[in-house]
């Protein structure tokens, strides 16, 4: 069975998949900037044999063929994403970071590597299996407008037409050897929020002489959580925080203006354009009612991201067939925010969570953190398994 030879496969190559992944571990790349990932893959996918095409600059787009008969619009599209992020990695391991201030803290190293192996597993497999697998490795997922935009724009999901997107994504809260699936909305849109409230500073002790930007950010502040609390629907989950707030100002100086970033999340499109009328509203209007002004500038980042509901079930059950239903979990709504959402508002796609988790060797720290790093047995999972969900989905 071609499960069985799968799983086979995935063993024999799990070193390389290891070595591969400690490679690119320690020579990072900020998103666009993957030059070196990108020649690295391309090496990869030559050694298969496999034919492939540039897109977004630095991605990579390769088709395996299988060799049983097959309709034309058999295809299926596997993802992963290549670009790291600008944090100083704190592990003291023989992969760290030799790339200072930039680090793979989000497993993107484990996503390119899986797919490279679950690329030379399907090619050794694909006597056996009907149907075409484009591979698609992606740059800037960490970066807005995000890669998955521009190859999208670019035509990655066409000829051939992908009748499902599937990828995967590391998640230190779950033990290696388990996944996550969740179908239906999953995760929110991501909007960045920058705002500056503009005053008229002066001395401290003489506050009727100015206008305070820093009273009327507060009050800004406190009335914009209402959007969330008294406009957003209680049954559509919705997020605003600010993580940065500046008032140059000093103990007896008040400043000319104050500025702010934060972020806006949800997982309805309709609403997060309401609700980005309604701050921008509320904020220039309370700073005009107190004097001062408000520059509220919004940059539209990337939707929500939607697992189609037949397409994800389906998927769980071969993943379980696969694993083992003691090794499938439930996974909750995450309102972290990914570029693979793109792939989600235009075709059928499914979004995976791989477990990295191993209390027992403190494997635990979170993505983006200088202690991140997974437990590499995941990788007994991640190739086999990815390749068997595309054999499946392809009707074999």
């Amino acid at each position: 069975m071609i499960k069985e030879q799968i799983q086979e496969l995935s063993a024999k190559i799990f070193n390389e998949v290891v070595g591969n992944r400690r490679h690119l571990h320690a020579n990072p790349e900020l998103s666009f900037h993957e030059l070196q990932t990108s020649v690295f893959v391309a090496n990869k996918l030559e050694e298969l044999g496999l034919e492939y095409h540039k897109m977004a600059d630095t991605g990579l787009v390769a088709l395996i063929k299988g060799e049983k008969p097959s309709d034309a619009g058999n295809v299926v599209a596997l993802r992963a994403d290549m670009d790291a992020l600008p944090i100083l990695e704190a592990n003291d391991v023989p992969y760290k970071s030799q790339n200072p201030g930039v680090m793979h803290a989000c497993g993107h190293d484990v996503h390119t590597s899986s797919l490279l192996g679950t690329a030379k597993i399907l090619t050794e497999l694909k006597s056996q299996f009907a149907g075409t697998v484009k591979l698609i490795f992606q740059p800037a997922e960490e970066k807005l407008p995000g890669g998955a935009s521009i190859m999208i724009k670019e035509g990655v999901l066409e000829n051939p037409k992908p009748a499902a997107v599937l990828g995967q994504h590391v998640m230190p809260l779950i033990d290696a050897g388990k996944v996550g699936f969740r179908a239906g909305k999953y995760m929110a849109s991501t909007d960045e929020l920058y705002v500056t409230v503009k005053g008229k500073g002066g001395h401290g002790a003489q506050p009727q002489q100015n206008i305070d930007p820093v009273i009327i950010t507060a009050h800004i502040l406190t009335a914009l959580q209402q959007v969330v609390s008294r406009f957003a629907d209680p049954k559509s989950p919705s997020v605003l925080s600010f993580g940065k707030v500046i008032a140059n100002g000093a103990t007896n100086v008040i400043p000319n203006e104050v500025y702010l970033e934060g972020t806006f999340r949800t997982m309805d499109e309709k609403w997060r354009e309401e609700a980005h009328k309604r701050m921008k509203k509320m904020a220039e209007g309370i700073a005009e009612s107190m004097g001062g002004s408000c520059d509220f500038n919004i940059m539209r980042g990337y939707p929500f991201l939607i697992n189609e509901e037949k397409l994800t079930h389906a998927t769980r059950g071969h993943a379980e067939d696969y694993l083992g239903k003691e090794n499938v979990l439930d996974l909750d709504i995450w309102m972290a925010a990914e570029d693979f959402a793109y792939y989600s508002q235009a075709a059928d796609s499914c979004f995976y969570r791989l477990g990295t988790r191993n209390e027992a060797r403190g494997i635990t720290s979170s993505v983006h953190t200088p202690t991140f790093d997974i437990e590499e047995d995941a990788f007994k999972v991640s190739t086999g398994l990815m390749a068997y969900l595309a054999v499946k989905q392809l009707g074999n």
